[in-house]
């Protein structure tokens, strides 16, 4: 179906580009992978004919093309579906569907009924039952996700190309996803699927291609490679290289937090856990288990039902953010665009975000003092960027996170807890996040790290508590730690 032959694109200063040759089939589902920066962005763009090649040429569906538009892209079948949806959230999905090719009464105005009726139709054809009066805002994320894949599907799309698909969305609604796309692959539609995430890759994916530094590194059978090698080719290492060495901690740690009992309505029944000072803690277990409720009612964010928290000794059950933040706790959220950085606003001002006392004179935000602590977190962080001017919003999602954690870093004296710290985030920013996981750790703070990612849980944590269904429901040590022991515990399957 698509066939790329020699493609490099440059913009000023920088090769994205290098002589990239691969090809996608028809009624596959074909895997694009790299760190931030590979290129996947610009390729991805350079076949949907946002950018045009500089060299080398793409043929499409039997002939050599060169897209003047993305109009021309789309018209021939071509569309993409980034990872923040192109959506009006007050007009209906019917709306949505069919914004620009409006069905139009004999008189010219728009006819609603026949609108709703075609979406209706198009909707059951992929298997979804959605009220195509709705409003696009009243839906769930997985939904409006459906809503705009129906988009592509009011055209003959004959190639799908998904950007993150799964970063807005979980558990059954990643499975929904997944059981569509096989659909459309089983109907001949080409696929292509970028993600950060190998562990989907691998559950969907028939090949993947992999990019690195601009350049095209090689393609293979999913059903041929291993996620080491796939990490080695994405980064040029080993999956166990990615992660810090095991650390031998003394047994007698002191306890910097200790959780008794604690309950949050609906969500957490009687968690309790101890975190020692320099240990990393994971808290492992299913999306919907409860571990981001617990971690949020450790800071004083959700009102709990029951139960205590101690730190050092002093209870703080009834502690405000605030007042967590003041005792030295602090809390990297999940959602760093939505819960965790200011994304208008420059790096200096989100590293000093919790600390502002400290930055200012007379009510006043002294930028040039603001500015020397940016510049040394980010010398000591290793954030890519022109400097403390840059603005979030143009960072890469590696560098994002790095200035979060700085932020916290400078705060959390006691205790830190990260809510899926590399969500988002490629294989080469996630060893530099390790890395700055485990230096926390060692200067002696106390580090709750929750995760998805089974290989994570294993290869940082000293130890591991695992919940399901709103309970902890066992805690691994040092050896005990694998990921086999982990999904027992988490699915409550039996040892054998």
């Amino acid at each position: 179906m698509l066939s790329l032959s020699g493609i490099s694109k440059s913009f000023p200063g920088v090769r994205a580009l290098s002589e990239v040759s691969l090809d996608v089939r028809s009624g596959e589902i074909h895997a694009l992978v790299g760190e931030n920066g590979a290129g996947k962005s610009t390729l991805t763009r350079t076949i949907a004919g946002v950018h045009q090649p500089d060299e080398g040429t793409i043929r499409f569906d039997g002939r050599d093309i060169r897209w003047t538009s993305p109009g021309d892209a789309k018209k021939a079948g071509i569309h993409v579906i980034y990872q923040e949806f192109v959506l009006f959230p007050h007009l209906s999905v019917a709306e949505n569907i069919y914004i620009g090719h409006e069905r139009k009464t004999r008189f010219g105005l728009i006819d609603h009924k026949k609108a709703a009726a075609d979406a209706r139709e198009l909707l059951a054809r992929f298997g979804l039952d959605l009220d195509p009066k709705a409003m696009v805002s009243d839906l769930s994320v997985a939904d409006q996700q459906m809503v705009e894949i129906a988009k592509a599907l009011v055209h003959d799309v004959k190639l799908l190309i998904l950007d993150e698909p799964t970063a807005v969305i979980s558990g059954p609604e990643v499975d929904v996803l997944f059981k569509r796309l096989r659909a459309l692959r089983d109907a001949g539609v080409a696929i292509i699927y970028i993600s950060h995430r190998l562990e989907e890759i691998f559950a969907l994916c028939d090949r993947v291609s992999v990019l690195k530094d601009g350049r095209y590194i090689g393609t293979r059978p999913v059903a041929e490679v291993d996620r080491n090698e796939l990490i080695s080719m994405m980064v040029g290492r080993s999956l166990v290289e990615l992660f810090p060495p095991r650390r031998t901690l003394a047994a007698d740690r002191p306890t910097v937090l200790e959780v008794s009992d604690l309950s949050v309505p609906g969500r957490v029944r009687n968690a309790s856990m101890v975190l020692r000072a320099g240990e990393i803690t994971g808290l492992a277990g299913m999306v919907g288990a409860g571990r981001s409720e617990l971690a949020f009612a450790i800071f004083g964010a959700l009102k709990k039902s029951g139960g205590s928290v101690f730190l050092d000794g002093k209870d703080i059950s009834k502690t405000t953010p605030a007042e967590a933040i003041a005792a030295g706790i602090g809390l990297v959220t999940e959602d760093r665009k939505g819960q965790g950085l200011a994304m208008l606003l420059d790096i200096a001002a989100n590293i000093t975000a919790s600390t502002l006392p400290t930055v200012t004179r007379y009510g006043l935000i002294d930028r040039n003092q603001e500015n020397s602590i940016a510049e040394a977190e980010i010398a000591n962080y290793r954030v890519a960027c022109r400097g403390p001017s840059t603005g979030v919003l143009q960072m890469s999602g590696g560098n994002q996170q790095k200035v979060i954690l700085a932020r916290w870093a400078r705060t959390s004296s006691r205790v830190l807890i990260l809510d899926e710290p590399t969500r988002g985030v490629d294989v080469g920013a996630k060893t530099e996040i390790y890395r700055i996981i485990h230096e926390l750790a060692d200067s002696g703070i106390a580090v709750l790290m929750i995760s998805s990612e089974l290989p994570e849980i294993v290869g940082l944590s000293d130890r591991v508590y695992v919940m399901r269904e709103g309970e902890i429901v066992g805690a691994l040590e040092t050896d005990e730690i694998n990921e086999q022991a982990v999904i027992a515990l988490a699915t409550h399957q039996l040892a054998a």
